[in-house]
């Protein structure tokens, strides 16, 4: 197993003008901003089962508590505001650029909410639309209405139905030649608050390691169930524990 112990027995994580950080956020990080999370005792996904607001078949069965679902995740995510972890890693980005592959599996907006230009939503992202029809050439657009009516549900020009644009169960994530490639190249990956029981993302640091130089790095409260595949376990809340992480040089 990784080392494990408290953050602030670490030294922070140096960056110089060559190396390539690789980033996946998940739903921990976003948990200290408010955000409901799957696993929470009293999270939006506790009134409902996965297959029913998180799958095509669900969808195919009852658009409208889909849209009603992700109607109160808008909802509720609207309230939330980027914590220090995510400012953080948005004062990385600004200062080296396209070095940093940030890589998401969380929906809200709050990286982007704190700066971050470059963030790959491999899960999508709350607050977008696109058609259910696969053959239709309109993109994913911004949409942050509220469609808990089942009869006035969204429509695309094609006339077919608009639905979140959310990877769910069954459906591959998106961007994965992208990650792909950033998990090649990186030389420094860390995770921050996934709990490394989903996959692919669950699958990344070893991806990374494969490759031969990446310094594998966890962050979060408690060990993650992929904890083997890292070099250090970095233990403690986001907010935290990420300010201090990296050591930018040059």
């Amino acid at each position: 197993m990784a080392n494990a112990r408290s953050f602030v027995t670490f030294a922070p994580i140096p960056v110089d003008t060559e190396t390539r950080v690789f980033v996946l956020t998940g739903a921990g990080i976003s948990a200290e901003s408010g955000i409901a999370t799957f696993r929470d005792a009293n999270g939006l996904w506790e009134k409902h089962r996965i297959e029913d607001v998180a799958s095509p078949e669900g969808w195919a069965r009852d658009a409208g508590v889909v849209w009603r679902f992700y109607s109160e995740r808008r909802a509720q995510a609207s309230t939330c505001a980027p914590n220090a972890a995510h400012v953080a890693l948005a004062k990385l980005e600004a200062a080296i650029g396209d070095r940093l592959f940030l890589c998401t599996q969380n929906v809200d907006p709050l990286h982007e909410r704190a700066g971050s230009r470059r963030v790959v939503h491999m899960h999508g992202e709350l607050f977008k639309t696109r058609c259910e029809r696969a053959r239709c050439v309109s993109p994913p657009r911004f949409d942050d209405a509220l469609y808990m009516d089942p009869a006035a549900l969204p429509r695309c020009a094609c006339g077919a139905r608009l639905r979140p644009h959310i990877c769910w169960f069954g459906e591959v994530p998106f961007d994965m030649d992208l990650i792909a490639d950033a998990l090649s190249a990186c030389d420094v990956f860390v995770t921050i608050g996934s709990s490394g029981a989903v996959y692919p993302a669950a699958g990344f640091v070893a991806a990374a390691r494969r490759a031969g130089r990446a310094r594998a790095v966890y962050i979060g409260p408690e060990p993650p169930d992929n904890a083997r595949d890292f070099d250090e376990c970095r233990l403690g809340n986001a907010t935290s524990a990420v300010p201090p992480l990296f050591d930018v040089r040059g």
